[in-house]
């Protein structure tokens, strides 16, 4: 499959968001198939320990996206 980008970037914005979301999407079935980079791993670890040091000191999903709708 050949993709023409100039072609792509004419395309109006709502519709080349969707297409973004359609392309997510499809790599997000596959998880497994992105490594993570040996700093994205450390990163992850620095902040799972952080978390068990101190479960208290984060906040819920639903607080965090309450909060930042509210903005």
């Amino acid at each position: 499959m050949s993709v023409n980008l100039a072609e792509v970037l004419k395309l109006p914005v709502d519709e080349r968001l969707k297409l973004v979301e359609s392309i997510w999407n499809s790599i997000a079935e596959f998880p497994d198939s992105l490594e993570l980079t040996a700093g994205q791993k450390e990163e992850l670890d620095r902040r799972l320990a952080e978390y068990d040091a101190d479960p208290s000191d984060g906040i819920s999903w639903t607080d965090l996206k309450a909060q930042l709708l509210a903005d």
